[in-house]
């Protein structure tokens, strides 16, 4: 059986990390790439591993002790990880182990220096590289040192730093095993480390090389700077060259010492220009044969390069695949839609089957192709006016790639292939019947929709949704609805535009908006403070619901009618559902849960309405909006009347207020009208994916939300799934949360987040766009989760985004600070509509502010102070 604990790395390939680890399979995977020099060298396997973990049984009581631990107890963590290393160091190694270990010695040269790593079958993987986790020793001799740093090793898998990472990750102890790699020592002149995709901003196409004297240690430990060489197209196009006073070299005699390197060879570069376009070739062929950019770990001895690491670099966001090679810029749909979180397959597909325009995926988010219209000048004028409107960041990282002057094509405006120049949509009137006879026909549009599924099932269920994701674009991109659309936004530009250029009056259009009629967003959370009042009368009903808190009880409402006062409450809370159920956070992903399916998501937000608001706070909010703004309307038009021309610039003022009170309530509704068609297809696909469970298809129905929509399809049809395809998905699905989604991504790699460039902001403010005028003081709250929120009045909500489900929170809240955020998206319309100063675009805001922290938002100039 000695075979099993022993492989040389010729032997080995990457599909063997359950029996090398990810750092062996790796190293077997270059030894067997052609032009790759490898250092000669055998892994112990994890069998090995298994066998030594046998021999003392007490071991799994601690790891059964160190998996209840929290992430955040350093201490016990530390205590506990340190007696599990001592443990598995005073194992003796077993006859048969040594002698296998002690023979592929012998076949590499008993008396020659080794380097012992360890590799465990959870590191260097595609979705966690998991670097520097577990223990290195370099030239180590003799066969009892090479045994005992077998041992340290294996131990080296419970070092305090590997145990809290495996815990943030999500990854059990028990699940990872550890192999040793054990390889001849190279002695290098340099070494260093190759990006094969620039980590900062993820250029696939610049490459570079981190470079020192000896070995790669003195770098891994900042005991000195590297030479830096940026590499694009096969030539160095930027060099760093640092002053480099220390080394450290290996002893005669085993071991490594740190020395001064004599002044004359300081400020010489590590490689020369020549060598460093040879070490990125041979990155370059790493790269393509494991398919993805590498973090490369390389040695430079007798003129020749050995790789003695290559791992995948996690830090990347993807790249949508196209499959040609020309050049494009896309632009996120999340930061628009309010949504950076990953999406679920199932979630991408409904969304890019639903649509108006084409969306590609990477890293489970959506991104649509602006580089046609960026080629032709016209078109390229209007996308980053339109930007600029939403989402200043967004413009300015598009004129970041457009000042490369040789990134995007130009194109005249009516040349072939060039896109189509579209003008705005045509005016209509100020007519309130407009809107009201577009939400009927929405209305009557998904009354149909919910009466032609009910007997749809099978193949045929996939069939009709087909043609009913066609009706739903066709709903969407109604003419008369863009119109509606536009006419609100156009208003609001007008109003702020012409009465700060007359009456120096800043986003003057905020107050104007206050309570705007037909909001079915702001009405939402308003709604929410009525179901307040019916549950504040009912004690019984206050004290059951604190208890539900944390708790996930989804048949709460069943209860309720046990409780004095609980059958009322229960029909306000249903009857909020019937009109509002369909939403949840994340909505765009069909896959998230709703607030029908999950209603204790609710019960937070009921509880702080119960609880910062007297009875009948909604009437007495949306009647106080709506006299603010008809007190600012004719404070502006008399000051307008005093003005030269004065009586021509109020009634134009006046047709715009009234234009904008008519047309910027129905902005939220057309996507209350796609989330509202999203349920119903949910319940659907749902009840489908129950009959596959069922059939014994799917283990369970959340399984198919890893599925595409027509993957989904086949598994009807044919009625089978490949399970492997969906743990691939899950992992992936994991794997992109750690990612953050960039405003604007090129086919380079590239991620570009932009900059304000503002010069008009207090020293040390954090700078953001402002969407909602006035300045609030007050308690940050960081809330990342809505079901956690527990909100004081007059607090600020710090959050990463807000799509339309956080608009009950608005109501009991200050002022807002968002990371994400546009002028027009929904928490930017529903903070004017509430008259909460607010600022949205804030890189960082939920890391930069701490919960609980006084914060001052200004909301008009677009900045946020922490207070002392």
């Amino acid at each position: 059986m000695t075979e099993q604990y022993v492989l040389d790395l010729q032997e080995v390939d990457a599909t063997q990390v359950a029996v090398v680890g990810g750092k062996g399979a790796h190293l077997g995977a270059l030894s067997g790439i052609d032009g790759i020099r490898v250092p000669d060298g055998f892994c112990v396997t994890t069998d090995a591993f298994r066998r030594v973990m046998a021999q003392a049984p007490s071991i799994e009581d601690r790891l059964d002790q160190l998996s209840r631990l929290d992430p955040d107890d350093r201490e016990g963590i530390r205590t506990l990880s340190a007696r599990i290393r001592r443990t598995i160091e005073g194992i003796a190694i077993p006859g048969d182990l040594a002698t296998a270990i002690t023979r592929a010695l012998t076949r590499f040269g008993e008396q020659a220096a080794y380097a012992v790593r360890s590799s465990a079958t959870a590191e260097d993987l595609p979705t966690a590289s998991f670097a520097g986790q577990q223990d290195t020793y370099l030239n180590v001799m003799g066969q009892t040192a090479i045994l005992q740093h077998i041992s340290r090793c294996w131990a080296s898998l419970f070092t305090e730093r590997a145990v809290t990472y495996r815990r943030r990750n999500g990854i059990d102890h028990r699940a990872v095993h550890m192999a040793v790699v054990v390889q001849r020592m190279v002695f290098p002149h340099a070494a260093g480390v190759l990006f094969t995709a620039d980590p900062v901003t993820g250029n696939r196409k610049t490459a570079t090389v981190e470079a020192g004297l000896g070995l790669g240690e003195a770098l891994v430990s900042g005991l000195v700077n590297p030479d830096v060489f940026t590499v694009r197209h096969g030539e160095v196009v930027a060099k760093a060259i640092a002053a480099k006073t220390r080394a450290v070299h290996a002893l005669p005699g085993g071991g490594t010492k740190e020395a001064a390197i004599e002044s004359r060879r300081q400020e010489q570069p590590a490689l020369t220009d020549a060598q460093v376009v040879q070490l990125v070739r041979l990155g370059r062929r790493i790269e393509a044969h494991f398919g993805r950019p590498q973090d490369i770990e390389w040695c430079l001895a007798d003129d020749d390069f050995q790789i003695v690491q290559s791992r995948p670099i996690t830090t990347l966001f993807p790249v949508p695949d196209i499959g040609d090679q020309e050049n494009h810029v896309y632009v996120s749909v999340g930061h628009q839609q309010m949504m950076t979180d990953p999406m679920k397959p199932l979630g991408l597909s409904v969304w890019q089957l639903t649509a108006t325009a084409p969306m590609h995926e990477a890293g489970g988010r959506l991104f649509v192709d602006v580089t046609r219209r960026l080629a032709s000048p016209t078109s390229r004028t209007a996308l980053l006016d339109l930007m600029g409107r939403g989402d200043p960041l967004v413009r300015d990282a598009l004129e970041t790639v457009l000042d490369r002057d040789d990134f995007v094509p130009s194109l005249p405006d009516a040349g072939p292939g060039g896109a189509p120049v579209t003008g705005p949509p045509a005016p209509i009137e100020t007519d309130p019947a407009i809107v009201t006879q577009l939400i009927e026909r929405s209305q009557r549009s998904i009354d149909a929709l919910r009466r032609d599924i009910r007997t749809k099932s099978g193949p045929a269920l996939f069939d009709f949704l087909l043609e009913a994701f066609a009706d739903h674009k066709r709903v969407l991109g109604d003419p008369l609805s863009m119109q509606a659309i536009m006419a609100g936004m156009e208003a609001t530009w007008w109003l702020n535009d012409k009465l700060g250029e007359w009456l120096g009056e800043k986003n003057a259009a905020d107050t104007l908006t206050l309570s705007a009629p037909g909001n079915v967003t702001s009405e939402m959370g308003l709604a929410l403070l009525d179901v307040a009042d019916v549950v504040r009368r009912q004690p019984e009903v206050v004290a059951f619901l604190q208890g539900l808190q944390g708790v996930e009880d989804e048949g709460f409402l069943e209860e309720l009618p046990k409780l004095a006062g609980g059958a009322e409450v229960r029909d306000a809370v249903e009857a909020y559902l019937d009109r509002y159920g369909m939403r949840c956070v994340g909505e765009i992903d069909i896959t998230r849960p709703r607030w029908r399916e999950r209603p204790t998501t609710l019960v937070p937000v009921i509880l702080d309405n119960v609880r910062n608001f007297e009875p009948g706070a909604a009437e007495r909010r949306f009647e106080e909006g709506r006299q603010k703004a008809r007190q600012k309307e004719q404070d502006v038009l008399s000051r307008l009347r005093a003005l030269p021309d004065g009586d021509r610039k109020a009634d134009e003022t006046k047709r715009m207020i009234d234009r904008v009170r008519t047309f910027i309530g129905y902005r939220e509704y057309p996507k209350y009208g796609i989330i509202s068609r999203y349920f119903v297809y949910k319940q659907a696909l749902l009840e489908e994916a129950e009959r596959l469970v069922r059939a014994g298809v799917l283990p369970e129905k959340e399984d198919a939300f890893y599925l595409t929509f027509q993957e989904f399809h086949d598994a009807v049809r044919a009625k089978q799934v490949d399970d492997q395809l969906i743990r691939q998905r899950k992992d992936a699905f994991r794997s992109y949360h750690a990612l953050t989604p960039p405003r604007v991504l090129t086919s380079d790699g590239e991620a570009l987040t932009g900059a304000y460039r503002r010069e008009d902001v207090p020293a040390g403010a954090l700078v953001g766009l402002p969407v909602s005028a006035g300045t609030v003081e007050g308690r940050a709250r960081v809330i990342l989760d809505m079901a956690e929120a527990e909100l004081e009045a007059g607090d600020i909500l710090v959050t990463a985004y807000t799509d339309p489900s956080w608009s009950p929170l608005f109501v009991g809240i200050a002022g807002l600070v968002t990371e994400v955020g546009g002028l027009m998206t929904h928490g930017a319309v529903i903070a004017r509509e509430y008259g909460l100063p607010a600022v949205v675009g804030v890189g960082q805001a939920t890391r930069l502010i701490r919960d609980g922290q006084r914060i001052r938002v200004h909301g008009t100039d677009g900045y946020v102070e922490i207070l002392p």
